[in-house]
């Protein structure tokens, strides 16, 4: 996870600049742009989560490559982030079309670069996690799976369930499918 002040990004470069360096395998998944004091949570494909503030990462220039957010378990990566907003949920979906909203009030604040804690149990029937996102009652959500086929529900549609649990069959995905991807519409 990296923190940059935006003024860094102002530019009329027509071919951009680097925002990040990255190593390895690493690649980036998620941009948001906060306020300096919020509280973050990013979740894994294996069903982990941490939740820490945003001052646990101070801030970096546009040419690095940041810090540990999460420390993961070997053959685990992260699939999302969000900015936590209390009174929210946090929902999360598994590649199988299993879904459940856990309220973010479960989610105790912790350090940065911990293991994180448990927020779905995944199992061969649910699938690995795929997306997650903070939610409120009336926003919508967008499933999509591999052959591009979107289903698009209401978020207060979806069970409220606690973190160890491996959520409800949101979306039928046949055998050889899987969902790939989540959008939320608020």
């Amino acid at each position: 996870i990296k923190k940059t002040e935006l003024k860094e990004y102002d530019t009329s470069r027509s071919t951009g600049i680097t925002a990040i360096n990255l190593i390895d395998n690493d690649e980036l998944i998620g941009v948001k742009l906060t306020r300096g004091t919020t509280e973050l949570i990013a979740a894994t494909k294996n069903g982990l989560s941490i939740r820490f503030p945003e001052s646990d990462a101070r801030p970096m220039g546009r040419g690095t490559r940041g810090v540990r957010g999460i420390n993961l378990n070997p053959g685990d990566l992260v699939i999302g982030m969000d900015i936590v907003e209390e009174g929210a949920d946090l929902l999360v979906i598994s590649e199988k079309g299993y879904g459940k909203r856990t309220p973010i009030s479960e989610y105790r604040v912790q350090s940065r670069g911990g293991k994180g804690i448990i927020t779905a149990k995944i199992t061969n029937k649910t699938g690995h996690a795929v997306g997650m996102k903070i939610v409120k009652d009336n926003d919508e959500i967008m499933l999509i799976n591999l052959s591009g086929i979107i289903i698009r529900m209401n978020v207060n549609e979806i069970s409220v369930m606690g973190r160890s649990t491996q959520g409800v069959k949101l979306m039928k995905v046949p055998e050889n499918e899987s969902v790939v991807s989540i959008a939320k519409i608020s």
